[in-house]
């Protein structure tokens, strides 16, 4: 039997003063150490073996020979050529698995793309990189690859042995690898062509000319990278059968790339930076059948049944909020609730997706200090999380999805022997970490102190002639332990103290206070309560001492018991989170009746006073009086709205609300961009505009461009994800604009620069537009399927459905000659203009714009903003009105849009117009607008049950939203608003004193910003007023 060699063996030997031998352990040569002559053969024995999550194995034993694991149990026989190594009250787990550990340093593998290229001639022989340098998806993340030791230690020194290492830059960020964590040498390589390809929604800053520059072009590009794909592999395919009837496409490295991890069903690993991100990927992989995983950020506890939905394997970062500093009352009123209820529920997060059953491994990622991931860990499965769960999320499930299942993950014969060493239970605060091992070879972290020194001691020490008595107290933690020395009325500190295994002890102290001048050292073991030793003065004359413990830490015992168990949050959660989120989603009534109220239809009933509103189904059912319900029906609510006015919902032609990223502006064509791949149904924006009685909205693109993106028209449906707050069936849309804001001469340097250029830009694009659709219909019908088919340009659809009248165009303009200037283009080639927006020189050509049947969607009475308005006058929408255009009043802001009644009021104070005709300019004017008139815009038999209660005239600057119902679901209601404050109020109370009375910890996400989270370039608010980000 052959001893394990002991490193505190070289410790101790190294005091020369402390006579203590290890019999056990044999001398080793000088330098030599167990990685310089590594035995083959090991047992393990005696330790408890958790193999798997679930299962112990009590005094078990594990051979491992040649860097895998040759068995595992009890009683196992010994092989006669295994190094023995006594584990006894050791615990042995399965190394852990990083699944997501990001390689940052990658400078050296960013080869330049597209125009920055200056290939080298074979790459011109051979291939083309693709022209965006964030489309990397050929690039493999080994490429000069170099791994810093401190980054394995870090892992290592949590118990991760293995690592699943995906490239951190770009957009298709390139190919993932799997590496085990030991000495880095190519031989640490598990798999070079890992399981996943990595995709980020990485963009540029508002300033950069570089595509993309929002969170909206990231998406577009994405979307039309794997569409190049698609198209890519056909060419090939076509080109390879019929090459006499082609011209032999391009070869292009990114795109052959891609598509091997295509027809691979390889993993698209998407990052995600809070909950609605991870739905936006779910979008994209349902598009592209893609085997979707995610990255995960914290926040799924929000949305848990949308992303089960998902189906995907979710990578989970322990990122804990840093607790909300509410010490005084000033600081906590920059805290807001949705910050309060995160701190408090985000702990519980990886537990609440084990009970919905979502697939998910937990990563370091996102940690600045990596040894907060077991403190967060143990801190979850103190609150309820269970440590079988916890542990497979660190072993068995990312060896599943990482494919590794056949080699790690478990402790089993014929596995690799990666494996953790613990003193204890891993998941006990108390536990040390000992030990890990990989591919066969141990890394020794710390030896946890057989003893333990804290408490009151008795010491007597000499030197020479001098003897002294006095006395130590020593507190803190076992491992780490603090203390003092009382001498006589001085209290010196002790420094450098040292606890090792083998009882070894050591401290030293300054030696002033003793009239030694310099540091007095000592060293010596403890047993029991009884230490001794020998140390060295200043003078290096040799100190005896010894000392008996006469009590223990008191202070250490009255923490223990102090110390409660943190229990998980009992906060429900709220669709969307924050303070006026719902804890139950709304619900729609099967009948609803409202009765004795003056109802505005804007239909051809007008206004009818004393009359009766009967919803069924959500659709309305009749306008009239004295309507009933059947006494059969089930769900049914009867509101008496005597003395109140009740309206179709309002309609806001012009919104920035409800959306992440507003502007694409790096080019000035960016038809491919699409609002409704950002939308941000949480937006508090939302429930505010229910407030004022808002119901639709039309969200569109900013004014950066001379063609913008596309439009979404939405209902406020609060609390519902983006995907149900779209407007179904609504026509589509997209933004153009003219003027000042595309132009930016300043500022700028993209063309166009002028308003002659706008012009030729939007021409050029049209004429490309018209060509691309000829292409299609050419190759649709010729050579039956021996040509390669026409590359899908998703900016180039957009404007085809443009002419094809699909889509409606939205326009900002002001200026009279750059409306008609539009109006002659769109005359030329043929398509249609839903609304000119903002056109406040509207009243100056009101009849050209009737002429063609476009609308006008204005604001009430904003002008002199800048030059280009100096025209600007209250009564342009009358005017355009009485000339037979369409006209809405607009917010084009998200406080302006909670007063759209009151906008429509000033209609009437200008007109003059009557009060219902005023009240169309927000109300059925821009369903019309908008194309949805058939569904909403009026109280009318058969379109949606989109109405407001209110408590007075609409047109009433006095009058108040009491009531906001969309589909005969209410999303607002006055009374639950007071109460609802009032919960929130006493919640918010209730979380500032947890948080007051809470123990201190060092939790390092600091990553929650004020309000709603929101990408690094993203917006706060926008306006196409000024064209600026606000």
């Amino acid at each position: 039997m052959r001893p394990r060699l002991s490193t505190t063996l070289i410790f101790i030997v190294s005091i020369c003063f402390i006579n203590i031998v290890n019999g056990q352990v044999k001398p080793v040569d000088a330098g030599q150490t167990i990685h310089h002559k590594t035995p083959k053969v090991f047992l393990l024995k005696g330790a408890t073996i958790i193999p798997e999550p679930g299962k112990v194995i009590a005094e078990g034993d594990i051979v491992i020979r040649d860097g895998l694991i040759e068995s595992v149990g009890k009683n196992l026989e010994h092989p006669a050529d295994a190094y023995e190594i006594d584990l006894s009250g050791k615990h042995v787990y399965p190394g852990f698995i990083e699944p997501y550990f990001v390689q940052k340093e990658e400078k050296s593998m960013d080869r330049p793309r597209g125009n920055q290229q200056k290939p080298k001639p074979k790459e011109i022989a051979t291939a083309t990189s693709h022209w965006n340098p964030k489309v990397t998806p050929d690039r493999h993340v080994l490429e000069n690859f170099t791994l810093a030791e401190k980054q394995t230690e870090n892992l290592r020194n949590l118990g991760f042995t293995t690592a699943h290492v995906v490239p951190s830059s770009g957009i298709f960020r390139g190919q993932s690898a799997l590496i085990h964590l030991g000495d880095w040498s190519p031989s640490s390589i598990i798999k070079e062509a890992g399981p996943a390809q990595s995709i980020g929604y990485e963009y540029g800053s508002w300033s950069d000319p570089a595509y993309p520059n929002s969170l909206l072009g990231a998406v577009a590009l994405i979307r039309q990278t794997f569409y190049d794909a698609q198209w890519y592999d056909a060419a090939q395919k076509v080109y390879k059968r019929y090459p006499q009837n082609n011209e032999q496409p391009e070869e292009d490295r990114a795109l052959a790339a891609l598509n091997i991890h295509l027809k691979n069903n390889n993993a698209f690993l998407f990052e995600t930076g809070e909950e609605l991100a991870a739905l936006r990927a779910g979008k994209i992989a349902e598009e592209f059948d893609l085997n979707l995983w995610l990255k995960g950020n914290g926040y799924e506890y929000r949305r848990l049944e949308e992303i089960k939905e998902l189906k995907s394997f979710i990578i989970l970062p322990l990122n804990f909020p840093k607790k909300p500093d509410v010490a005084t009352w000033e600081a906590a009123l920059q805290v807001s609730n949705e910050e309060l209820r995160h701190w408090d529920i985000a702990p519980d997060n990886a537990q609440r997706m084990g009970e919905k059953g979502i697939p998910f491994a937990l990563t370091t990622s996102d940690l600045d200090d990596k040894k907060s991931f077991r403190k967060n860990l143990l801190r979850s499965v103190e609150r309820g999380f269970s440590k079988d769960d916890a542990l497979a999320s660190v072993t068995v499930t990312p060896a599943k999805y990482l494919g590794l299942s056949e080699v790690l993950g478990t402790l089993e014969k014929g596995k690799i022997a990666n494996l953790m060493v613990t003193n204890g239970d891993y998941f006990d605060q108390k536990t040390t970490i000992e030990s890990v091992w990989i591919e066969g070879l141990e890394y020794l972290l710390r030896s946890t102190p057989d003893a333990d020194a804290r408490g009151t001691w008795l010491i007597q020490w000499s030197f020479g002639e001098e003897v002294r008595n006095d006395s130590l107290k020593i507190t803190g933690e076992h491992e780490k332990p603090k203390g003092k020395l009382i001498a006589g009325a001085a209290t010196i500190p002790l420094k450098s103290i040292s606890l090792t295994s083998n009882n070894l002890f050591g401290f030293s102290i300054k030696g002033d206070s003793l009239d030694l001048a310099g540091i007095v050292r000592f060293s010596g073991t403890i047993i029991n309560d009884y230490a001794e030793g020998q140390g060295l003065t200043p003078n290096d004359e040799i100190i005896s001492w010894s000392a008996q413990r006469v009590a223990p830490d008191k202070n250490d015992k009255k923490d223990r018991k102090k110390k409660t168990t943190e229990k998980a949050s009992t906060l429900v959660v709220r669709y969307p989170e924050g303070a006026f989120g719902l804890e139950v989603k709304p619900t729609q009534p099967e009948i609803i009746l409202v009765k004795n109220a003056t109802i505005w239809t804007m239909g051809p009933k007008g206004i009818l006073e004393n009359n009766d509103l009967l919803v069924k189904s959500g659709k309305i059912w009749e306008v009239g009086k004295d309507l009933s319900i059947s006494p059969m029906v089930k769900s049914s609510v009867v509101i008496d709205a005597k003395g109140k006015h009740v309206t179709p919902g309002i309609i806001d032609c012009h919104s920035h609300s409800a959306a992440f990223s507003i502007n694409e502006g790096s080019q000035s064509v960016t038809a491919e961009v699409r609002i409704q791949d950002v939308l941000n149904s949480d937006d508090i924006n939302i429930y505010r505009q229910l407030a004022g009685g808002l119901t639709t909205a039309n969200i569109l693109h900013g004014s950066a461009n001379s063609i913008g993106g596309q439009n979404a028209v939405i209902k406020l449906r609060w609390g519902l994800p983006p995907d149900g707050i779209l407007f179904e069936g609504a026509p589509k849309g997209i933004k153009f604009a003219l003027g000042e804001n595309v132009k930016r001469e300043r500022s700028w340097g993209r063309y166009p620069e002028t308003r002659m250029g706008v012009e030729q830009v939007i021409r050029d694009a049209f004429t490309a537009a018209v060509e691309y659709k000829n292409n299609l219909g050419s190759r649709m019908r010729g050579k039956g399927g021996k040509l390669i088919p026409v590359r899908r340009d998703l900016e180039l659809d957009a404007l085809v459905e443009i002419l094809n009248r699909e889509r409606l165009v939205h326009c900002h303009s002001y200026r009279q000659d750059e409306i008609l200037m539009l109006v002659r283009v769109a005359q030329d080639f043929g398509f249609k203009i839903g609304t000119f927006q903002h056109v406040l020189e509207g009243y100056k050509i009101a009849e050209a714009i009737a002429e063609i049947g476009a609308g006008a969607s204005t604001f009430s009475d904003w002008w002199a903003y800048k030059y280009e308005v100096v025209d600007a006058i209250p009564y342009n929408g009358p005017l355009m009105e009485k000339a037979g255009v369409v006209v809405s009043y607009n917010s084009d802001s998200g406080e302006l849009a909670r007063r759209l009644n009151t906008e429509a009021a000033k209609a009437a104070k200008y007109g003059p117009m009557s009060r219902a005709d005023a009240f169309r300019f927000v109300t059925i004017n821009p369903a019309i607008q908008l194309g949805i008139d058939n569904k909403v815009g009026s109280l009318e038999k058969g379109k949606d049950a989109d109405f407001v209660i209110w408590s007075g005239d609409p047109l009433s600057m006095y009058s108040v939203c009491e009531q906001t119902w969309i589909d005969g679901t209410k999303y607002f209601d006055l009374d639950r608003d007071s109460e609802v404050r009032q919960k929130v109020k006493e919640e918010r109370n209730q979380l500032i004193q947890k948080i007051l009375t809470s123990p201190e910890e060092d939790s390092q996400d600091d990553s929650f910003k004020r309000g709603r989270r929101r990408g690094p370039n993203e917006v706060e608010a926008y306006s196409c007023v000024g064209g600026e980000l606000q």
